[in-house]
């Protein structure tokens, strides 16, 4: 994982993602138990199907520590998580997938929410 979060870094657009103050606060009071929930449903219903009328768009790119984390990782559409995470577009994403991307996601937010 250490070695993703380091090509990320070096991504201009991928390092441009960072939670802002009022993202801290959601976090703070709904807990990362429930941010990870909020993951793990937002993966399997927007990210893990193996057809997605939108694709590339599903993921707005404010709202949600979630959804700035996605674009952080990578995780936001199939074409992002083909490219970086080498999963390939067209079939659903196994459970293990969904897990692993789930676990990128919250590893990101610990981290930010760790540095504020």
């Amino acid at each position: 994982m250490q070695d993703l979060f380091e090509r990320l870094a070096k991504s201009e657009f991928r390092s441009k993602f960072k939670l802002k103050q009022t993202d801290i606060e959601y976090i703070r009071e709904k807990g990362l138990d429930k941010i990870k929930s909020h993951a793990s449903d937002f993966i399997k219903n927007r990210i893990a199907p193996a057809e997605i009328i939108n694709d590339g768009k599903q993921t707005p790119m404010k709202g949600h520590p979630v959804f700035i984390a996605q674009h952080a990782t990578a995780c936001c559409c199939r074409g992002c998580i083909e490219k970086w995470h080498h999963f390939p577009k067209g079939r659903e994403l196994t459970i293990a997938e969904q897990e692993y991307l789930v676990n990128i996601i919250m590893s990101w937010i610990k981290r930010q929410y760790e540095a504020k």
